[in-house]
């Protein structure tokens, strides 16, 4: 029997422009609740955002995992919070400097708005729209001491993010960097021993779960971690390819209301002790 089931939001459990969760999504998250299963969402985004995105309703996001899996919550009870180092960030806001078209966001996490960008040369930065399109528009030239949420905001098309993604990952092997989605002008930092799959580890851990009884949905680079740490992955169509090429199973896109149909066949399969249709061969 499925009893925790996690979905990531943006592209996934949330279409691409779309306000927030669909009430049939919304519906189907609370029969699952009803049902006994722990459901919420494993994101990127702080937690604040959960509100606008999971239309106000506190109650879809009391287990889950935020900011790419640095804060984890079981039942409204932090489990985990794991900052990024501020001196690696130090180098990486150096490093981002000289390549020039890319500067590091840092957000704070009680509160759900832009990034701060973070730079040695302010002035590089004006005349950069994509750069400050994710942000407050707000610039310091120092690292805080203690940042959770942080990332780099960058210029370019998908295969320039990657080529940046791969230049950072081999500078600075302490830090993770992912992209959140396909579309996005973004790459995720994160601590290197820290992600969405060890996230979901910690909470099938403090569940006292088998790993078969966790779902977990996604569709971008930074879902994979969650993914591949459990036996029934579950890819959207409008997935990236090498998150399709990974995960066990396969369903519908995003703007089709796939995750909250694969989540009433869940709920079917707990009522009635029987496999979720999605899940048959």
């Amino acid at each position: 029997m499925i009893k925790l089931v996690l979905t990531d939001l943006d592209d996934t459990l949330i279409p691409h422009s779309a306000p927030g969760i669909s009430p049939r999504a919304a519906k189907a998250m609370h029969t699952l609740l009803d049902d006994g299963a722990c459901v919420g969402p494993v994101s990127g985004r702080v937690p604040k955002a959960m509100g606008w995105m999971l239309g106000g309703d506190e109650s879809l996001y009391q287990t889950g995992a935020f900011c790419n899996g640095q804060i984890v919550y079981l039942n409204g009870k932090k489990l985990a919070e794991v900052p990024v180092d501020s001196d690696l960030l130090t180098q990486v806001v150096s490093y981002l400097d000289e390549l020039g078209d890319a500067a590091l966001g840092v957000y704070g996490v009680a509160a759900d708005k832009g990034a701060t960008l973070i730079t040695q040369h302010p002035e590089r930065l004006y005349g950069h729209p994509v750069i400050f399109s994710e942000s407050e528009g707000e610039v310091s030239t120092k690292v805080p001491e203690r940042v959770i949420k942080c990332n780099v905001h960058i210029e370019g098309d998908y295969q320039h993010r990657c080529e940046v993604r791969d230049q950072l990952c081999e500078a600075f092997p302490d830090l993770s960097f992912v992209l959140p989605s396909l579309i996005a002008p973004l790459i995720d930092i994160c601590p290197a021993d820290c992600d969405k799959g060890t996230a979901v580890k910690t909470l099938i851990e403090a569940l006292g779960i088998d790993n078969e009884q966790a779902v977990c949905f996604g569709d971008s680079e930074n879902d994979l971690a969650m993914l591949d740490a459990v036996t029934n992955s579950v890819g959207v169509a409008n997935a990236d390819e090498t998150v399709a090429s990974r995960v066990k199973w396969h369903i519908g896109p995003s703007d089709q209301d796939s995750v909250a149909q694969a989540m009433e066949q869940i709920a079917t399969s707990i009522e009635t002790k029987t496999v979720p249709s999605f899940m048959r061969e």
